[in-house]
């Protein structure tokens, strides 16, 4: 009646059987994957995964597996959230914005800092931040239960241990209160860092600093831990996995790790 054979509609269900086998190896691989990364995104899915796919000798295209993780509920769902940690209304020198005439294109060039809340079931921690701009890495962090500048410049200092060379560096931040206190400015003096903040109370100027921040909480640090003990273990090993596991679109999908330490490298030998 439909002009077709009775053949092809039981190949088209051999095919559809076979189809799915497949499709729950991909599903397999995927979670296998956010076990590490729970909010890892599609495209970055795919590219750790391509070749696994055809070494397992399964033929599937991004578009195909985005289409089959939307049909399983498996892609992820942006969350948006802000809750402002910075107080820059103070009496404090603030330092005039360096980045506006610096074209970065060298880890331990620029390093940018910033704080951010997380939330444990016994109370609110605050997480300070520092990364290399060019390699996306953090090279420093620090939990604590208050903001104190005590306990933000040990991020600072845990950076400066870390590094590679000595050449030129800067540290840019918002012009919260910590980072124009006297003890953050000793430390960078200590260690020749030159100090930049950016203009007025526009926090988009320090975009990338936030923007690591949003990746942690958003992708790795999404469960609430009992206490800060439990929640310090876990974003040690968040820390480790982002840096070194997780591709980074703005690094042509290389982990910011493997792009720190291959110019760090480069200008160690150039300049030694």
């Amino acid at each position: 009646m439909f002009g077709i054979s009775r053949q092809s509609i039981y190949q088209q269900e051999i095919h559809f059987i076979e189809r799915e086998k497949e499709l729950i190896k991909v599903k397999e691989l995927v979670e296998k994957q956010r076990r590490d990364m729970p909010r890892l995104g599609t495209r970055k899915l795919y590219f750790l995964l391509e070749n696994v796919f055809v070494e397992n000798g399964i033929k599937i295209g991004r578009d195909a597996l985005f289409s089959y993780l939307k049909r399983e509920n498996m892609l992820i769902k942006p969350v948006k959230s802000y809750t402002k940690t910075t107080f820059s209304k103070h009496w404090l020198h603030k330092y005039p914005n360096l980045l506006k005439e610096t074209s970065i294109y060298r880890s331990e060039q620029v390093f940018v800092s910033d704080i951010t809340y997380i939330k444990s079931k016994e109370r609110t921690h605050y997480l300070s931040l520092v990364t290399d701009a060019y390699s996306r890495k953090i090279v420093g962090y620090q939990l604590s239960d208050d903001m104190s500048a005590q306990n933000v410049v040990k991020a600072l200092k845990m950076a400066v241990r870390n590094r590679k060379n000595n050449l030129p560096l800067i540290h840019h931040s918002d012009r919260g209160l910590q980072y124009c206190s006297q003890t953050y400015q000793n430390v960078l003096k200590e260690n020749n860092i030159n100090p930049s903040m950016i203009d007025g109370y526009d926090c988009c100027q320090n975009a990338l600093a936030e923007r690591i921040n949003g990746i942690l909480k958003h992708e790795f640090l999404i469960y609430k831990c009992k206490n800060g003990q439990e929640l310090s273990k876990l974003i040690k090993e968040s820390i480790e996995c982002y840096n070194t596991k997780r591709p980074h679109l703005s690094l042509m999908m290389k982990t910011p790790n493997f792009v720190y330490e291959k110019t760090s490298e480069i200008f160690s030998t150039g300049f030694n």
